[in-house]
């Protein structure tokens, strides 16, 4: 009786992994499309936008002085330098689909993919 119990819970295991493996390709390849650029934020504000096929490397000061080094190459995002203490924001290296964000919190410096203009449109009103 225990056998078939511990058979039941290893299906009911492999079938969870199997779904949130499906799920997670899905959303990967049908949802999250290439961006078209990258919003970068301090603190909340918007204080620059950058072109992903243009290639580019900006400074940013960030919360109390801190700065951090953001690169566009080849459609890519990601951060080369930062003078924060984890450097967690280093690490998360490039980023180029809608959605797909780089955080480097000490600075409050956010990085954001978004896509053309048209799919920022929630709703039209008249």
């Amino acid at each position: 009786m225990e056998n078939k119990k511990i058979k039941r819970d290893a299906v009911l295991v492999l079938l969870c992994i199997i779904i949130s493996a499906a799920v997670y390709f899905i959303i990967n390849i049908y949802v999250k499309k290439d961006g078209a650029y990258a919003v970068v934020k301090v603190d909340g504000e918007i204080i620059r936008s950058l072109e992903l096929n243009k290639n580019t490397s900006v400074i940013v000061h960030g919360y109390q002085g801190g700065s951090n080094i953001i690169v566009v190459d080849n459609g890519q995002v990601y951060m080369t330098d930062a003078d924060c203490p984890d450097k967690l924001c280093e690490r998360t290296g490039r980023i180029s689909r809608t959605g797909e964000s780089i955080v480097c919190l000490p600075h409050r410096v956010v990085v954001e993919i978004q896509g053309n203009t048209a799919e920022r449109i929630d709703s039209v009103v008249q």
